[in-house]
């Protein structure tokens, strides 16, 4: 066995149908007394609903939260925190709304529960990234970790099968880097692979009936266990890349992961075999990189990012602004090849692998 570092991380997690039901006992197990509701303006529905099931802790609703968590909406929303004497934040939604409660914990350190609408997975980590004057930048603390993540499966039924489809992709990113990560142990590589199985298994149903139960929950455990992944290792290219067409030219976070992924699994496949081998046996499929792309085609998520609004002018800047100060990654960060990633992701090119040839 190579030796390695495990470091579990102390955050509590409901998990079931229904589970909404137990908000307002686990904001009091908090100690909060007055909560403020976060949500982007488009949820802003859900976080009333939210906001009468804690009753009289419930303070008010924030409904700002923006894609890529802008600072400039942080700093809009500490002026009402102190006003009205916020002692714990709730954040129903997706990424951008669990982003904006992280940068909030990390000014204030108010307690955060998060109600996970999407399978994106933050809600798992001690990340945060935020982007100001055009650029993202990402750190690593327990100050952001969220105390409680209430999934409740019935919330996800409406989710929009485009969004399913992105998100569960971009929740199998979080595994996927994992097992290649510089410090992957393997606790995590077994939530990993069991992980990328779950979505890979239930986004396709999801695809085809939405309304799936079993699928539903199935994609949520998934989300569960590769957002779990994320906040315990490291990150490499893929997120670096994704961070990069996000934070610098507002590329749909999800979507971009979606398009990006296939390409940086295939550009790694030659340095980290066993990780590769891993990935393809959860997909079901003999090539890793082949592999996340048809899953994308099948579940209908956009394959190329000229089609989400990336130009081709854009791909020199990028290519610039991502090998600048890359994150440590298995194969050594090669300008013209990451151009070459680029250049094939904008075109929605399939990535064929070595592996794949000689199998």
């Amino acid at each position: 066995m190579t030796p390695f570092t495990y470091n579990g991380l102390p955050s509590r997690v409901i998990f079931g149908h229904g589970t909404l039901s137990r908000l307002a006992e686990e904001v009091a197990s908090l100690g909060c007394h007055r909560v403020l509701v976060l949500s982007t303006p488009e949820q802003e529905g859900q976080a009333r609903q939210v906001l009468e099931h804690l009753g009289e802790r419930g303070a008010g609703i924030f409904a700002e939260a923006r894609m890529h968590t802008p600072v400039e909406v942080t700093e809009k929303a500490l002026p009402i925190i102190a006003s009205l004497d916020i002692d714990g934040v709730v954040a129903i939604g997706g990424g951008s709304t669990i982003g904006l409660g992280k940068a909030i914990a990390l000014r204030t350190d108010l307690p955060q529960v998060v109600i996970p609408t999407t399978y994106a997975g933050s809600e798992m980590t001690p990340i945060l990234g935020e982007t100001q004057n055009g650029l993202k930048a990402t750190q690593r603390t327990l100050k952001v970790l969220p105390e409680v993540v209430v999934y409740d499966v019935d919330l996800t039924l409406g989710l929009p099968v485009g969004m399913s489809g992105t998100s569960g992709i971009n929740a199998i990113a979080h595994a996927v880097e994992a097992l290649y990560a510089q410090d992957r142990n393997p606790v995590i590589s077994l939530m990993a692979e069991e992980g990328i199985t779950a979505l890979a298994r239930s986004l396709p149903i999801i695809a085809g009936n939405p309304g799936d139960h079993d699928a539903r929950s199935d994609a949520l455990y998934g989300a569960w266990l590769c957002g779990a992944c994320l906040g315990s290792v490291g990150m490499s290219l893929h997120h670096k890349l994704c961070h990069t067409l996000g934070g610098s030219f507002d590329l749909p976070h999800a979507e971009t992961h979606t398009i990006v992924l296939p390409h940086a699994v295939a550009y790694n496949a030659e340095a980290a075999p066993e990780a590769m081998a891993r990935i393809a046996r959860a997909l079901g499929n003999r090539d890793a990189a082949g592999g996340l792309y048809d899953l994308a085609s099948a579940v209908g998520a956009p394959l190329a990012l000229r089609d989400i609004g990336m130009q081709a002018r854009d791909i020199d800047r990028a290519t610039e602004i991502a090998t600048r100060n890359p994150y440590w990654n298995p194969r050594e960060i090669e300008t013209d090849a990451i151009h070459r990633l680029l250049s094939d992701a904008h075109a929605g090119r399939r990535p064929t692998t070595m592996e794949a040839i000689e199998s």
